[in-house]
């Protein structure tokens, strides 16, 4: 079977790069026009659709059961998050994947070869929060621009590390571009009163994934000696 890279690639979903942002400016820039909002504004509206920031705050930790689909086949995937710290697990064939964050260091384990993860990577998981959201910076951001896409207007936040856009009637992030690949966002689902994606197409490194989340749980069981590897 050809081995997959789906656990690495799905964490760092909505990770990006100069690459990917310069060349997505390209292709979008005759076709954008300049936003009357702020990143900040952009931001504040992304984190009220998702239920209001102080909500988002008191979300310690998450336990996010999913089902992918990739090449021809269907697993499971479930992902433990407390702070910056993370252990997702796969399960596809009768074998397991393991991806593990213990907010200083980590590993994905593939059909028993354990590799560290890069240390390029490391410094954005350290950033990481249960509530991803959270770790957007409006100061990483100059300029909003409104682009159309299947008939729809979005404001595009752009970086150097990449492009996001946010639906400008409904405030919620739609899709995200970057050199790991690109993530659309096709639903939500609401959990006490917050929203989570739970419907994902995904395209990375060849491979075309659609995530799907079953189950959402927040502020129970999860505990530090998740993390230990």
């Amino acid at each position: 079977m050809k081995k997959l890279i789906i656990p690495f690639f799905c964490v760092l979903l909505f990770s990006t790069s100069v690459e990917a942002q310069q060349t997505a400016a390209k292709a979008t820039k005759t076709e954008a026009t300049q936003s009357k909002l702020t990143p900040k504004e952009v931001i504040d509206n992304y984190l009220k659709a998702l239920g209001g920031k102080e909500k988002l705050e008191a979300v310690k930790t998450t336990i996010t059961d999913n089902t992918l689909s990739v090449q021809g086949m269907e697993f499971t995937m479930s992902t433990k998050k407390m702070g910056n710290k993370f252990k997702s697990e796969q399960k596809v064939m009768g074998q397991t994947m393991t991806q593990l964050f213990d907010g200083e260091k980590g590993y994905f384990d593939q059909m028993g070869q354990k590799n560290m993860i890069p240390a390029d990577k490391v410094a954005d998981l350290k950033k990481g929060k249960p509530i991803e959201a959270l770790g957007y910076d409006a100061s990483n951001f100059q300029t909003v621009t409104v682009e159309k896409v299947d008939g729809k207007d979005y404001n595009v936040l752009s970086s150097d590390k990449g492009q996001y856009y946010f639906d400008t009637t409904t405030g919620l992030l739609y899709k995200s571009s970057s050199k790991e690949g690109n993530a659309v966002i096709k639903s939500y689902m609401t959990v006490d009163g917050i929203k989570f994606p739970e419907e994902i197409e995904a395209e990375g490194n060849g491979q075309k994934i659609t995530i799907k989340t079953t189950k959402v749980v927040i502020n129970s069981g999860v505990s530090d000696q998740d993390f230990k590897g």
